[in-house]
């Protein structure tokens, strides 16, 4: 492959993470948004992430079926037309400010979006040498995140305009004018789910025009599929295993850095005009760490090296972001997103190693299910906060960046 159709399919392919990174991320702004206009308790609020990504653990294992049938490119645009329901049907949530037609909604962009990740985590892992995966991938990251930056941004821009004192005005009015405003507040969704989902469809026709090469993960024989050797196939369930759980402690904490700083925000003060944008800022230093990953990696530090170093350091901001007191402690949250950047990237490849054929579709399937981190760990950090308080519930993201630690080392001193 000539490396300007290497190129041109990298970004495609950095095109999708775009897409699903937009439609991912916006999660932060809407928690606070249908909290306040689904009049929901904080622990509510927090089933947006829940409903998402518990959508990757559901179907994580029919998409990788799907793909198996259909290949992975035309599972993208399964992927993308799936999506394109699942942002519909904020019109109907919308009108009737019903607050489990959101959660449908929610949970169906999850679906698409799962058998799109499916698709192109392994797509971009295999599109390449091995050794620069985790640069692959950062790059992807970056995309991702970019996205991230801009969504709530636009999103905030357009559901929670004049937001200011907005929390004041409500318990100011009347049942009646209370009600008025709420569904005014909640149809102020409607426009841009109805861009998003024409979007969506339009890319999902135009994809098959990318040219996009089809990569066959099953066509190796079941015989090549495992290792022969007892103790090397015991090694290499072991290790995905432990690539399972790192998956799972990694995608909570970067929804918990993303999606709850929101409402901490709120919580130390802030406006609502204010916190609606704060998680741009977790994504901005995400992309700063994506951007290092793509440059440095393995130019100057090992994917491995580099996932240790990730760890030590979301232990280092972990404590600082819950023992900071006031304010200055929201910066400690943002930052978190430095050190999360390199996580993802580099457990990928460390997890699939040594898989092949089906197992490799499969393994990918199972990593997916591991996003159901995401869907826990926000639940697990508003029922501590309930107990606690906002600021100490961080104390759930330590175990997490230890167990990262762990598996890091752990690849770095085991062969495969």
């Amino acid at each position: 492959m000539s490396k300007k159709a290497l190129t041109m399919q990298i970004a495609t392919i950095g095109a999708f993470f775009f897409i699903f990174g937009f439609i991912t991320w916006v999660n932060g702004t809407l928690i606070p948004y249908l909290r306040i206009a689904c009049e929901l308790e904080e622990w509510q609020a927090y089933l947006v992430t829940f409903a998402f990504y518990i959508s990757y653990t559901v179907m994580a294992i029919p998409s990788s079926k799907i793909l198996e049938r259909t290949g992975m490119v035309k599972g993208m645009r399964i992927g993308l037309v799936i999506m394109a329901i699942g942002c519909a049907l904020f019109i109907p949530a919308a009108l009737m400010r019903y607050y489990p037609l959101f959660l449908l909604g929610l949970f169906v962009v999850g679906t698409g979006t799962t058998l799109l990740q499916t698709a192109v985590n392994p797509y971009i892992t295999l599109l390449g040498p091995p050794e620069k995966a985790a640069q692959r991938i950062s790059m992807m990251g970056i995309c991702n995140k970019f996205a991230g930056v801009i969504a709530p941004l636009i999103l905030g821009a357009i559901i929670l305009k004049n937001s200011d004192g907005l929390i004041a005005e409500l318990q100011s009015m009347s049942d009646a004018a209370r009600k008025i405003r709420l569904d005014n507040l909640a149809h102020a969704v409607i426009l841009p789910y109805i861009v998003l989902t024409i979007i969506l469809l339009i890319i999902a026709y135009l994809i098959k025009f990318a040219h996009l090469p089809e990569i066959d993960a099953a066509m190796p024989s079941p015989a090549d599929e495992v290792p022969a050797d007892v103790k090397q196939a015991a090694k290499l369930r072991t290790n995905f295993t432990l690539g399972f759980i790192a998956t799972f402690s990694t995608v909570g904490l970067e929804v918990i850095a993303g999606d709850t700083i929101g409402n901490y925000g709120i919580y130390q003060g802030m406006s609502l005009n204010i916190a609606k944008n704060l998680t741009a800022y977790t994504l901005a230093s995400t992309m700063v760490g994506y951007l290092f990953g793509a440059y440095a990696i393995p130019r100057y530090i090992s994917q491995e090296k580099a996932f240790t170093y990730s760890a030590w350091l979301g232990i280092l901001i972990s404590l600082l972001a819950t023992f900071v007191p006031g304010t200055a402690s929201i910066v400690f949250i943002a930052l978190l997103g430095l050190s999360n950047a390199l996580l993802w990237p580099a457990i990928w490849p460390q997890a699939l190693k040594g898989l092949k054929g089906k197992m490799l579709n499969r393994g990918s399937a199972i990593l997916i299910m591991g996003v159901a981190g995401g869907a826990i760990m926000p639940l697990a950090y508003g029922l501590l906060a309930k107990y606690t308080n906002n600021q100490y519930a961080y104390i759930i993201l330590i175990p997490c960046y230890l167990f990262n630690l762990y598996y890091s080392l752990r690849g770095r001193r085991t062969a495969y």
